[in-house]
């Protein structure tokens, strides 16, 4: 598929179900067809907690990514970002998430549900050592 080619994808609230199958344990994940219908060259989930306990995500970065983009619809969440410190994310909140910017999920709600846009759909994770108390 060229960078350009995409197909229609509609997918309807009955078309899919949350799945475990993610980057984070500790969230579900609802594919929202963006993937197949781009060639990879985008991807879009919806992600939902599944409990505010249980392990937290660990200062990390993505690499072989051009683009992120977080949208909280529900709850909030409280993330650690290099050159900014901690934020708190309400619903509303929009986050572009640059590539390679260090960041940490500190903390969320138990109701937590968020859009979040990549592209490319598949892009690394490094894990790296914890600096939140900087």
């Amino acid at each position: 598929m060229s960078d350009t080619e995409q197909k229609l994808s509609v997918v309807l609230p009955e078309d899919g179900e949350f799945e475990d199958a993610g980057l984070r344990a500790q969230f579900v994940y609802r594919d929202l067809g963006i993937g197949d219908a781009t060639g990879g060259n985008y991807h879009a989930h919806i992600i939902k907690a599944k409990t505010a306990d249980g392990p937290k995500v660990g200062l990390h970065r993505h690499g072989r990514i051009d683009f992120q983009l977080v949208y909280i619809l529900k709850g909030w969440m409280r993330f650690w970002y290099e050159g900014r410190g901690e934020t708190v994310a309400p619903a509303g909140t929009c986050i572009l998430q640059p590539p390679g910017i260090q960041h940490d999920v500190l903390e969320w709600s138990d109701d937590l549900e968020l859009l979040e846009v990549t592209s490319p759909r598949d892009f690394t994770t490094e894990a790296l050592e914890d600096a939140a108390a900087e």
